[in-house]
């Protein structure tokens, strides 16, 4: 999460592959600051308690970290991903699955993909390879994303408007 707010700004595009874009990224200014890797997601809900809300609460191991995160209703808005997000790291993933069975939680979708994380000053790139195709999420302002959109010529065109979530659903 790179954002200065308790609101995530994002936009995810669809690319041709992710290996076109890393030295477009070195052009455009960023640096990598996580090699590809594999990474886990796992949702969890209680009884669709979370999704009638429409929230999710994710458990993601990339790497060797681990981050458990809320994310709260969507902000309406033509382009962007917006919405609350509470993140934190978590030391034991697998004591975190205890605890949340013992809250009542099970795990609703589980999605893989390979990622790799660039920076820009307040801006992240996150580059995925998912079974649904290449993607770059952009994370951070409005202008920032706008921005970034431009020099690496990639344009409205190309955002998918659903979440990873959703493209595992296959909704």
């Amino acid at each position: 999460m790179k954002h200065a707010g308790p609101l995530e700004v994002e936009v995810k595009l669809r690319i041709p592959s992710t290996g076109a874009l890393r030295p477009l990224l070195t052009q455009a200014g960023f640096t990598p600051v996580h090699p590809e890797a594999a990474e886990a997601n796992r949702l969890w809900d209680r009884d669709g308690e979370l999704m009638a809300q429409d929230c999710a609460l994710r458990l993601r191991q990339y790497g060797d970290q681990a981050t458990l995160t809320w994310k709260g209703p969507k902000v309406a808005d033509p382009q962007l991903k917006i919405r609350p997000e509470v993140e934190t790291g978590v030391a034991d993933p697998e004591a975190m699955e205890g605890i949340l069975r013992a809250l009542g939680f099970t795990p609703v979708l589980v999605m893989a993909k390979t990622r790799s994380i660039w920076i820009r000053g307040d801006l992240e790139a996150c580059l995925d390879d998912t079974p649904y195709g290449s993607f770059l999420e952009l994370e951070g302002s409005r202008e920032a994303i706008a921005g970034a959109m431009v020099e690496l010529g990639l344009g409205a065109g190309q955002i998918e408007p659903r979440s990873y979530a959703a493209l595992y659903a296959g909704q």
